[in-house]
């Protein structure tokens, strides 16, 4: 009787991204994708700032889920797989920019020695900011009249929405070759790039091993699990502040269909408020 095939874990799971990109040891496969996303040639990259998050129990927090790179040994770069859309995304990166960059300097020490910093959110869902833009759009403080004055080049940021990949499967970029890869490792597309991109071939080789390795599924299902749970009462947070503010609508007397309209409620919902 043949074993039974081994279930891929998805590699958008942060806890499975954290491994395939963050642990020493994955440096041409971090390298191959920063460089497919920040359009140039990396030397060097450092990856030994990242703690091992493999934990054998439920209970154990796995900490930071985010992945620091150090490359070409004067830039910091960190790299997010963002799951669940919590509504306050910009704010997010922005804190994890400032907290990166300030956090170079002590005491006494120059402005100057600070460090360019990266921040890279790949987004397993849309942004509402951003709905008029393509897939990955990159970001630097420029000058609002000219629009072409650059203020520094310490600050960068890079936003990639994965449902926006839809669509461009004919498109030739290794980005997307790399994006495909995060959506379904097993797709077709990926499987043709594989004979191309090194990286992007060890990167499914150690997904692979890490579908197999028993600690790592535990790990991932109750990862799984927490983000369930946690998208969940998220959700009802959401419903009740939906709610509340419906309820405010109704004591000022406004008209049922203008509140689910605003609300997004439906109208039986907004009946059995009264």
């Amino acid at each position: 009787m043949e074993n039974e095939q081994v279930k891929i874990l998805s590699p958008k799971l942060d806890v499975v991204f954290q491994a395939l990109f963050g642990e020493v040891g994955s440096e041409r496969i971090t390298k191959n994708f920063l460089e497919s996303i920040l359009k140039r040639k990396i030397e060097k990259i450092d990856l030994s700032k990242n703690p091992i998050l493999r934990r054998e129990f439920k209970n154990d927090k796995l900490g930071v889920l985010d992945i620091l790179a150090k490359i070409n040994e004067g830039e910091n770069c960190n790299i997010e797989m963002q799951i669940l859309d919590k509504s306050d995304t910009i704010e997010r990166i922005l804190y994890y920019w400032s907290r990166l960059y300030s956090r170079q300097i002590k005491m006494g020490e120059s402005y100057k020695s600070l460090e360019k910093t990266i921040v890279i959110l790949i987004a397993d869902f849309k942004l509402e900011e951003l709905k008029e833009l393509k897939y990955h759009s990159s970001w630097k403080i420029l000058e609002e009249n000219n629009r072409k004055t650059i203020l520094t080049n310490k600050l960068e940021i890079h936003i990639i929405e994965l449902p926006k990949i839809v669509g461009n499967e004919d498109k030739k970029d290794e980005l997307l070759d790399w994006l495909y890869f995060l959506e379904n490792p097993k797709s077709e597309r990926v499987e043709k790039k594989m004979k191309e991109n090194e990286g992007l071939k060890e990167a499914n080789e150690k997904l692979n091993g890490l579908s197999e390795d028993e600690k790592m599924q535990r790990i991932a299902w109750w990862r799984q699990k927490a983000i369930m749970d946690e998208k969940a009462i998220y959700s009802k947070g959401v419903q009740e502040e939906k709610e509340e503010i419906a309820r405010k609508m109704l004591g000022e007397k406004m008209d049922i269909i203008l509140i689910s309209k605003l609300t997004g409620l439906t109208k039986e919902e907004i009946e059995k408020l009264k």
